[in-house]
């Protein structure tokens, strides 16, 4: 049995849980892994339904949190340590970056035979001041070299890094595209519609457009809102507007919203008439898809934004900056139309043409579905870190035969490290 320590940052709504949790679920019986991951800010949502949904175990480190606190984060450290002398993986494998580099110096100082260390986004630009980005490009540069493999989701996001880190080594990258259980967002569409547009009061002629994520300054939600506010002064079109999420900047975001002239629904005052409503996180993910008509991201950064194969998966054309994996898990000018970041002209310009043009939604819409079963299918993201997995051991001596895979593979005496 190979075993497994799976670390991510924290357990938050987003891709990295999805893809943490679908990993540690269905990778084959020759894997044992264990998930461990810390504990979500008092803005963001847990995401442990996710995995309860399909039933993997997984244990909170409470003191990985997603700012830096050097006592928390030693102590942090510390447990992370003695999980690994306790577990004795033969492969580490971490998540996000707070958890990479926590994870990778536990792992390197306990002798763990490999680490692998997964990029979902990065902290290269638009998260930090200069100053200290640059710390965290050191720090990463560092943990890179004694990484045995690192994983991003996007071409494009690996050139970013290779230029970020200088790392001129291909070998030292591999690029596994994310992948979720795409069926729940294909299914019972029809009353799915039904149950969200008739909560909301929007009859069949209102168009509802959705941004769905976090509320935080990266997500830069403001371009949105005022893309959407100058859309609602010039178009002939019933439109409404729904940010599903929370954050830090919720109150902000409403008082913005309110600046431009738009009134206002939230989760605890609804108002069936506003222009714009602030849902807070809904769990039931699948019935806002289904109800709503364009999906919009306004991110000043991206890994592969999983709400973007979502969106797809049900069907639904995408407006979006073309900023990190954006372009890589979409397809432009078939199922979405991409801006340039902190262009609001540009974005209110695609906005209005999905708006406007019935015809180009249904045809995206199509495009969209057959994309995402294609390339998202989590069977495939799976089936790609086994083999990698058993790549790596074998190029370590760690396996005798390791083109057999999934089957009658065999140990070599080198497997179990000695902790």
């Amino acid at each position: 049995m190979i075993k497994v320590l799976r670390i991510v940052n924290r357990f938050n709504l987003g891709g990295p849980t999805f893809n943490a949790g679908l990993l540690s679920k269905y990778l084959s019986d020759n894997f044992q892994t264990l998930l461990i991951g810390g504990k979500e800010t008092s803005t963001e949502a847990s995401s442990e339904y996710i995995l309860n949904q399909i039933n993997t175990s997984y244990s909170i480190i409470p003191e990985m949190s997603r700012n830096v606190n050097l006592a928390n984060d030693y102590i942090a450290y510390k447990k992370i340590k003695s999980i690994i002398k306790d577990f004795k993986p033969d492969i580490v494998h971490t998540h996000a970056a707070k958890a990479g580099l926590l994870g990778r110096k536990a792992a390197i100082a306990m002798n763990v035979p490999a680490i692998i260390h997964t990029y979902h986004g990065h902290v290269f630009h638009s998260y930090f001041n200069k100053l200290t980005t640059s710390f965290y490009k050191g720090l990463e540069r560092f943990y890179a070299k004694r990484t045995d493999k690192i994983i991003t989701i996007s071409n494009i996001q690996k050139q970013e890094i290779c230029t970020a880190l200088h790392i001129k080594d291909n070998n030292k990258f591999a690029i596994i595209p994310l992948g979720i259980n795409l069926e729940k967002f294909q299914i019972n569409s029809f009353e799915k519609r039904q149950e969200f547009r008739s909560s909301y009061h929007l009859d069949n002629k209102t168009i509802a457009i959705g941004i769905i994520g976090r509320l935080v300054p990266i997500k830069n939600h403001k371009l949105f809102i005022n893309a959407f506010g100058q859309l609602k002064r010039i178009t002939s079109k019933k439109i409404k507007a729904f940010i599903i999420g929370d954050g830090e900047l919720y109150s902000k975001l409403i008082i913005y919203a309110s600046q431009l002239g738009l009134t206002i629904s939230t989760h605890t005052a609804y108002n069936p008439n506003a222009d714009i409503f602030f849902t807070s996180w809904i769990k039931e993910i699948d019935i806002i898809y289904a109800g709503l008509d364009i999906v919009a991201l306004s991110s000043l950064n991206e890994g592969t934004p999983i709400t973007l194969i979502e969106a797809q998966a049900a069907g639904k054309p995408i407006v979006s900056t073309n900023v990190g994996g954006v372009c890589d898990t979409v397809l432009q000018n078939k199922t979405a139309l991409l801006s340039a970041s902190k262009n609001v002209n540009d974005f209110l310009h695609n906005l209005s043409k999905l708006v406007a043009n019935e015809n180009l939604r249904l045809e995206f819409s199509a495009n969209g579905k057959s994309f995402v079963n294609q390339r998202f299918h989590f069977q495939r993201m799976v089936n790609e870190t086994e083999n990698l997995y058993y790549d790596i051991l074998s190029q370590k001596g760690l396996l005798i035969s390791p083109v057999s895979r999934r089957k009658d593979y065999k140990y070599s005496k080198k497997l179990q490290p000695s902790y």
